[in-house]
């Protein structure tokens, strides 16, 4: 079960990455993480599935990834009209794990960040086998 604590430290983990407000997180200048709690046209929406906890808000690095992270867990990601077309999901945050938190938010992070920088990270990070 992850927590604005797990957010906050698997975003700090990597380099090129600020906090310009509370639970508001960037990566390059751009935007990775976030609160987003539901908003009246999100419940009209989702009807009796709108989650009553704390949802995060995390950029995806393209649409296909958004649709594999959808598919892949229900019960943890899902989407709202307002999100139809961008890169975004929305995470049922107590439903996920922290180290799939973690791992979520480096795909994105390397999508966003330069080139130069990803490959720095990564060559620093092996994957473990």
């Amino acid at each position: 079960m992850a927590t604005w604590q797990d957010v906050r430290a698997a975003v700090a983990a990597l380099p090129d990455t600020t906090e310009p407000d509370p639970r508001r997180w960037r990566a390059h200048g751009r935007s990775l993480v976030w609160e987003r709690p539901l908003r009246r046209s999100d419940h009209e929406a989702l009807g009796a599935d709108a989650w009553p906890g704390d949802v995060l808000g995390l950029r995806t690095p393209d649409l296909e990834a958004k649709d594999v992270l959808l598919g892949s867990a229900p019960d943890v990601y899902f989407t709202t009209p307002h999100f139809d077309g961008y890169p975004a999901v929305l995470v049922r945050l107590e439903r996920l794990a922290p180290d799939e938190l973690a791992e979520v938010v480096t795909e994105t992070w390397l999508a966003l960040v330069p080139k130069r920088t990803a490959r720095a990270w990564l060559d620093a990070h092996p994957p473990v086998d």
